[in-house]
């Protein structure tokens, strides 16, 4: 990009309300002395009259040139002007001003606008009605903080797996120079950018850990799903540094989908009710060990009942049985000698 066009030029113009006064002022000045010319030439004095008039007729021209060049500017827009075809200067104070009338406000969104203002009209004339309304086609670059829904994407973690995620993109334009010259259009560049950002980001990390080990190291480790707000946070630094050259300024990006692809979803569902079932079992046995030691301790202690070690082993079994089973146990009562 040119050196010239990376540093901003901010304008200086001339006050648009005061050049206003001036031009209606040499709009009613000239038209006097244009009536006055005609007077003259209907009288003898025609070489006079026919001066005054010519020039008259100059003064409404210059001043009719001067009026493309009093611009409104409102409140978070930037104009940027070329002037024959070489950049000229931006403008971003809102108000009323007045510029050369030769420049020219550039913006990518007039053409994407113009465009669609004629296919609006060509249908609604294919249809055989008539378009009442006119479209407006903006020539101001917006610096008002703007939104980027990046839809849906199916991607691939670390795992392999695929996953659909989405994501939105809150953004404005920091440098408006940069914005229009620096890129064809910056709204595809940045959504082009920002599906390239998220897909990379996403590749990095697996969707979920299924370990339920406090002490396994991949429990710790960084997941789609347990640290969404980290790894957004990760892809809008890495879509700031890739949009920085186009004047863009990202805000912040947001997660707003995260799930399994239709394919693999229910495997997925099915894996992670295992690990529960299989964690959950675990607690249970580890319990259910606990209980039994305690309660056999707890006999031998205060020398209830004496087991040897056959007894103690069944007893044990019986105990297990009892607390790890999935239906609550039907008690036998036994009335003779357990010997």
């Amino acid at each position: 990009m040119d050196v010239r066009i990376q540093q901003e030029r901010i304008l200086r113009p001339l006050n648009g309300v005061v050049m206003l006064i001036v031009i209606i002022a040499g709009f009613i000045v000239s038209t006097v002395t244009l009536v006055y010319g005609i007077i003259l030439l209907d009288s003898s004095n025609s070489a006079t009259g026919g001066l005054v008039f010519t020039l008259s007729m100059v003064a409404w021209l210059v001043l009719s040139l001067l009026c493309p060049g009093l611009k409104i500017l409102r409140p978070n827009e930037a104009r940027v002007f070329t002037l024959l075809g070489r950049y000229y200067g931006t403008l971003k104070t809102a108000g009323y001003y007045f510029v050369n009338p030769l420049c020219v406000s550039f913006s990518p969104d007039y053409n994407a606008a113009k465009a669609a203002s004629l296919k609006k009209m060509k249908d609604v004339k294919a249809q055989g009605g008539i378009d009442m309304e006119t479209p407006r086609v903006p020539k101001t670059v917006s610096l008002k903080t703007q939104t980027l829904d990046n839809g849906l994407q199916k991607v691939n973690d670390v795992l392999g797996n695929p996953i659909i995620i989405g994501a939105i993109v809150i953004w404005r334009i920091e440098n408006p120079t940069q914005a229009v010259f620096a890129v064809e259009n910056y709204h595809d560049y940045l959504g082009i950018q920002t599906d390239s950002t998220i897909r990379n980001t996403a590749r990095l990390y697996p969707y979920d850990v299924f370990s339920e080990d406090e002490n396994d190291e991949g429990i710790r480790e960084k997941t789609l799903r347990g640290s969404a707000q980290e790894i957004a946070e990760t892809m809008e630094t890495e879509l700031r540094k890739r949009v920085a050259d186009a004047g863009l300024s990202i805000v912040e990006v947001r997660i707003t989908h995260l799930a399994y692809a239709e394919e693999i979803a229910a495997a997925m569902l099915q894996r992670q009710q295992a690990s529960a079932i299989i964690a959950a079992r675990q607690k249970i046995v580890d319990g259910a060990v606990g209980m039994v030691k305690m309660a056999i301790d707890k006999l031998s202690e205060d020398s209830i009942v004496l087991l040897d070690e056959e007894r103690k082993a069944a007893m044990v079994s019986n105990l297990l049985v009892v607390l790890c089973g999935n239906r609550d146990a039907s008690p036998i009562v036994n009335t003779g000698s357990i010997f």
